[in-house]
């Protein structure tokens, strides 16, 4: 365990630590005094040094939202520049793992420590559970030596913060990183605007694929609503109805009001490249920005994060098209 000297292990809640109530599972306090009674019932289990930090009080995950992401990002930076912690591990609930991770990694951009998320798809304790396998699994792979950044570790393989994906939702291995074509620029300096230590506010951010009998209407709707930035999950290469104009004229006057538009391909294996098609040149033309490969997790992360620091909707655009952290580049 060498690689590892002081390790944080932070739970915010989600099905591994969840007890039955007559409602169904819900969260429950306290994880450290069932990791503890785990680690005595295994004597040749080895751990490294670690101290215990939980959201108070820790929740379904499917109640995740941006405060959230900014109190673990709070708790993670604490445990390294005030307590000396050498990595993180963060359990959380799988039904937002993906978003959560995504976020952190470009919330936690410059930190040089490892942070691995983990969680279950069966309490600890229930027979057959993979709670331990998965939470000793990320501890072994912090112990082997992971290079600095955001990852999640889930049935056996070690994934990518800002490219992992849940893809079931009864099925141990949930999680993978979809092979999606990735061509941005890796930044070649990280500004400071965008470092770890940069505080962030929440954002008013939106995300809506498009579909056959889309009106302008509930498009209009939603861009009036206060969104400061939307994740358009378009077709195939990035094409929408390019015949409609009223709905072209409502992305063209957002975007005219500053609100940051930012395409993504809502295909699996999909990536943005406007100008194959001219449905999706009129996209570009009217304002989208090409999230490439990136997924609605990276997508909706990357954009919280560069707004969240107060970069105007110009900036926040440039920074979406470089690659910050592995999200948009091969």
């Amino acid at each position: 365990m060498s690689a590892i000297n002081h390790l944080m292990v932070l739970y915010s809640g989600g099905t591994i630590g969840m007890q039955a109530s007559p409602r169904g599972l819900v969260p429950a306090a306290g994880f450290d005094a069932r990791l503890n009674e785990r680690l005595a019932a295994e004597p040749q289990r080895r751990m490294p040094p670690w101290r215990y930090r939980e959201l108070t009080p820790p929740v379904d995950s499917a109640n995740m939202h941006q405060g959230h992401w900014l109190a673990l990002r709070d708790a993670i930076v604490a445990a390294v520049e005030e307590d000396g912690c050498d990595a993180a591990l963060l359990l959380h609930g799988t039904d937002t793992l993906a978003y959560s991770a995504a976020a952190l990694s470009f919330l936690l951009l410059g930190l040089g420590v490892p942070v691995v998320l983990t969680g279950a798809m069966l309490p600890a304790g229930v027979p057959g559970s993979d709670a331990w396998d998965n939470l000793f699994g990320a501890v072994d792979a912090l112990a082997q030596g992971l290079a600095p950044g955001v990852h999640l570790y889930f049935a056996g393989r070690l994934l990518h913060g800002a490219r992992a994906s849940k893809l079931g939702s009864a099925t141990f291995g949930a999680f993978a990183e979809l092979p999606r074509q990735r061509h941005g620029r890796r930044a070649a300096v990280l500004p400071a605007e965008l470092d770890y230590r940069r505080l962030r506010q929440p954002v008013n951010l939106a995300v809506l694929p498009l579909f056959p009998g889309l009106q302008a209407t509930q498009l209009r709707a939603l861009l009036d609503s206060g969104v400061q930035g939307l994740v358009l999950e378009c077709y195939g290469s990035g094409t929408g109805p390019s015949g409609d104009a009223a709905l072209l004229e409502a992305l063209r006057e957002a975007r005219r009001r500053g609100v940051v538009l930012l395409g993504i391909s809502q295909c699996p294996h999909g990536h943005v490249a406007f100008d194959t098609y001219a449905a999706g040149s009129a996209l570009r033309e009217v304002g989208l920005v090409s999230g490439d490969g990136m997924t609605r997790e990276a997508a909706l992360g990357k954009l919280f994060a560069l707004l969240g620091a107060g970069l105007s909707a110009d900036e926040t655009e440039y920074w979406l098209a470089q690659d910050l952290c592995g999200e948009c580049a091969g």
